[in-house]
């Protein structure tokens, strides 16, 4: 999903790939490396780290060779080159060799910032790799990565697979691409629960849509087994805060068509039909006791004098009996 300028040429003489997403960056070279080695087998591919391109390096990495070899020369972490070594990138970016592509990795920001602008400046074709900090991001990730592999994947089935998964890019690709290989037709729901059920038990995402639909054993039993695999509490707490914030936006949203409420809330249209179905015992003061459950819980993780298992026990326990607050109403 990484997205790149209008100049798409792989072998075009500088590649500046820009984030920090490693799947993506990585993916960035391999288009690159691939394409030269399309084009000459024998390509001659150097990727080096900072410490590895001192002054001088690259004069002789993109010298003229006798046999006219294809070169690509690819430098991580571009931002934290020495200013002599950067003289020397800018030097070059006025005039790139010919045979060679240049691949630098920036990671975006201030640091280094002379060296970006002056490769977007020299017309280098621009690779975005960002952080995918964000679930509706990794979940298209996974949508993009189905459509790659010429697959069809419902929405259920895309939502679980990073419910299971997490936010680790690599392991999402590669969870794709086993289902592809192994599955047969579309790939729904049931087919991403026989492959990483005992994942997705251990996702934080579980453990939040048993507390707002008011299934409080599960959602204790989903949390510990959580806590016990691994998963970091400030994501429990995190998947807690966007249940209960979804319950609230649903509840005060005008009526209508699951489509217009997803455009009105930014929420995708099957979310819009599962948090309907979860916010039926929900009151408007039982989203406010949730959401202040969530903000204790939240201090509590952080380092606010209470374990943070229990701090989460408590939000769970919480948050399950306001699911139920308009029945005891």
């Amino acid at each position: 999903m990484a997205r790149k300028t209008a100049q798409d040429d792989p072998l075009a003489p500088v590649t500046l790939a820009v984030g920090q997403e490693d799947l993506l960056l990585d993916r960035a070279v391999q288009e690159v490396v691939a394409a030269a080695k399309a084009s000459d087998a024998d390509t001659d591919v150097r990727d080096l780290t900072p410490d590895q391109l001192q002054p001088g390096t690259l004069a002789e990495l993109t010298s003229p060779s006798l046999f006219a070899e294809r070169k690509v020369v690819v430098v991580r972490n571009a931002q934290d080159l020495s200013a002599d070594t950067v003289k020397d990138v800018k030097s070059y970016l006025g005039a790139p060799a010919e045979e060679i592509t240049l691949v630098l990795l920036h990671a975006g920001g201030a640091r280094g910032k002379g060296l970006l602008d002056a490769a977007r400046k020299a017309g280098a074709r621009e690779v975005a790799c960002p952080k995918m900090t964000k679930p509706a991001d990794r979940l298209a990730f996974v949508r993009s990565e189905f459509r790659t592999t010429g697959r069809s994947a419902t929405p259920e089935a895309c939502q679980a697979l990073v419910d299971a998964i997490g936010s680790d890019l690599r392991e999402l690709a590669a969870a794709v691409s086993q289902l592809a290989a192994d599955i047969e037709g579309t790939i729904d729901e049931a087919v991403v629960g026989r492959y990483y059920t005992g994942r997705a038990e251990a996702s934080s995402f579980t453990v939040a849509d048993r507390a707002v639909e008011g299934r409080a054993a599960e959602a204790l039993e989903a949390l510990r087994w959580s806590l016990s695999t691994g998963v970091a509490p400030v994501l429990i707490t995190s998947a807690l805060a966007q249940g209960v914030r979804a319950i609230g936006k649903l509840s005060s949203a005008r009526g209508g068509r699951p489509a217009d409420l997803a455009r009105e809330l930014g929420m995708p249209p099957w979310k819009i039909d599962r948090v309907r179905q979860q916010m039926r015992g929900w009151t408007p003061d039982g989203v406010s006791v949730a959401l202040r459950a969530v903000a204790e819980a939240d201090a509590g993780v952080k380092g606010g004098g209470e374990d943070p298992g229990y701090a989460l026990e408590k939000a769970v326990v919480t948050i399950a009996r306001a699911a139920r607050s308009r029945g005891r109403a």
